[in-house]
């Protein structure tokens, strides 16, 4: 046994984030072994090209894999037609489990549950907004700004930074911080979710939303800091 490579709470989707895995490889080409042993199928990788691919190269190398709970070898005539197969129902798995676990996000958003990160004025805690006190008068601030004096959002930053107004999650003002506060619908106590999605479950790569899917939008959620 030459080394156990394990890559522990990351997705079998995203082989660019394992770096066990990718060491694994690395060690491969560079003969440490001639053989891997695996679980099943779904812990070497979620996504048929990828398990088809990683498992070529592997072959290129003369290392061998057995993926033991599906008695597959690829050192075998048939390993790899029978590879492929249960690879496209692992894949079709983690496809079906994406979508379990959007339709249950989409439930919470509907009952108020807040996705998302803590942002200026709010903390999030076990998905419920709550009003940091300390930074409601930075919101304040910037609003009056701009509708009651009518100032720019450039000048906005400039002010704010000359009067030394800088939280600690704020490391420089700019017009596009400020902007993207005055755009931001919490700070009247309303809340919009799924302003970003995810459209393919294999990339995790998130989009903005801009009406490929319906945001849920609830008025009257939390205490508002400014009317």
């Amino acid at each position: 046994l030459v080394r156990l490579y394990a890559d522990e709470g990351i997705s079998g989707t995203k082989i660019k984030n394992r770096k066990e895995f990718l060491r694994m490889m690395a060690d491969a080409e560079h003969g440490l072994f001639d053989m891997v042993v695996v679980k099943d199928i779904s812990r070497f990788a979620r996504n048929t090209v990828d398990t088809l691919s990683f498992t070529r190269k592997l072959k290129e190398a003369g290392v061998g894999v057995i993926f033991t709970i599906d008695h597959i070898d690829t050192r075998q005539s048939d390993g790899e037609l029978r590879l492929a197969i249960m690879a496209s129902l692992a894949q079709e798995e983690s496809r079906k489990t994406s979508e379990r676990v959007k339709w249950g996000q989409q439930r919470r958003m509907e009952q108020g549950v807040v996705f998302g990160r803590e942002l200026l004025g709010y903390q999030v805690k076990n998905g419920v907004l709550f009003v940091n006190s300390e930074e409601v008068p930075v919101i304040k601030a910037i609003f009056h700004k701009y509708t009651n004096e009518g100032k720019g959002t450039h000048v906005i930053a400039r002010e704010l930074t000359e009067e030394g107004l800088k939280p600690k999650r704020i490391s420089l003002w700019s017009a596009t911080v400020i902007l993207r506060i005055l755009r931001n619908e919490k700070y009247v106590g309303d809340l919009c979710q799924k302003k970003t999605f995810t459209p393919d479950y294999l990339t995790h790569k998130k989009k903005y939303n801009r009406g490929e899917e319906e945001k849920i939008y609830i008025k009257d959620h939390h205490e508002a800091i400014i009317d």
